[in-house]
């Protein structure tokens, strides 16, 4: 990227996002009941102190002789290849934060060098499409407004909101409900035009880190008697934009959530996916 996009303005766009380990509570629309206000009945559940519990929680130093049967109860379930891991020891990592944030060794992601768009991260795909109307849909159906969900054409922004669940079922259940989460939005431009890499927190998923902005801050409460206030925070120290290469590695969840990548294409790229297969980092997302 060799510079931030300064404005919003209507573009022949492409979106995706796909979705990352750890959906949370389970969505009310399994049993058919739709209540007026989904959003403000969401935001009663004080998801935000929940997620920073959690968060403290996974941060707790383990024991080592719970560490092997804790992060191999971990690897079942999720199925982790600790053949890939740079270190395979499972006591060498001293909380469950450092064993999801385990480096992997440098040929087990090899990075897609052709004509293409590649995957920011392991995950499995949700969506993907053109952008239609300013609109692109969070699960089929489903849409959301682009403009509310990029915000402000910076670099770096962060648009603090709550932390519900980005299960596909309360996908479906909440509109808009990317714009209502707290997430970290990268906007710059590429070598074919505009290009935005978002990262959106969930419940459990609060914290994100951006390698090159250290005063970025997520999840961080403001107490107001007893409430908690909406506010974005915009980087100032990256005008001129931050060049990226290739398959560099940019920023991390601290757990998984979501990532949505919306930007311009030529007219030849094509999509190399179907919705609900899993992706590695590196690999294409499509070609030109």
């Amino acid at each position: 990227m060799s510079k931030p996009a300064l404005k919003l303005r209507s573009w022949p766009l492409s979106f995706l996002y796909y979705f990352l380990p750890f959906g949370a509570l389970k969505p009310l629309a399994k049993v058919g009941w739709r209540p007026t206000s989904r959003v403000a009945l969401y935001k009663s559940i004080p998801t935000r102190l929940l997620s920073r519990a959690w968060g403290r929680l996974n941060q707790v130093e383990l024991p080592m002789w719970l560490r092997k049967p804790v992060y191999s109860l971990y690897i079942w379930t999720f199925g982790v290849n600790m053949k890939e891991a740079a270190v395979e020891d499972l006591q060498h990592y001293r909380n469950l934060s450092e064993f999801f944030r385990r480096k992997l060794k440098p040929q087990a992601r090899p990075v897609c060098n052709s004509h293409c768009v590649i995957s920011p991260s392991d995950g499995k795909i949700l969506h993907f499409g053109r952008v239609k109307n300013c609109e692109v849909e969070q699960v089929k159906g489903v849409t959301y407004s682009l403009e509310t969900f990029l915000g402000p054409q910076t670099w770096t922004d962060i648009s603090k909101g709550s932390l519900m669940s980005v299960n596909p079922g309360v996908a479906r259940w909440i509109k808009e409900l990317f714009c209502h989460n707290e997430r970290v939005v990268l906007s710059g431009e590429w070598v074919h035009g505009f290009f935005s890499l978002t990262a959106v927190g969930a419940t459990n998923v609060g914290s994100i880190r951006i390698y090159f902005d250290r005063d970025l801050r997520t999840n961080s409460p403001r107490y107001c008697k007893g409430s908690y206030n909406d506010f974005s925070y915009i980087s100032s120290t990256n005008k001129e934009g931050v060049c990226m290469r290739k398959g560099e590695h940019l920023g991390e969840f601290n757990l998984g959530s979501t990532i949505v990548l919306v930007f311009e294409a030529p007219k030849d790229f094509t999509f190399n996916l179907k919705a609900g297969q899993k992706i590695r980092f590196g690999e294409a997302l499509g070609t030109m």
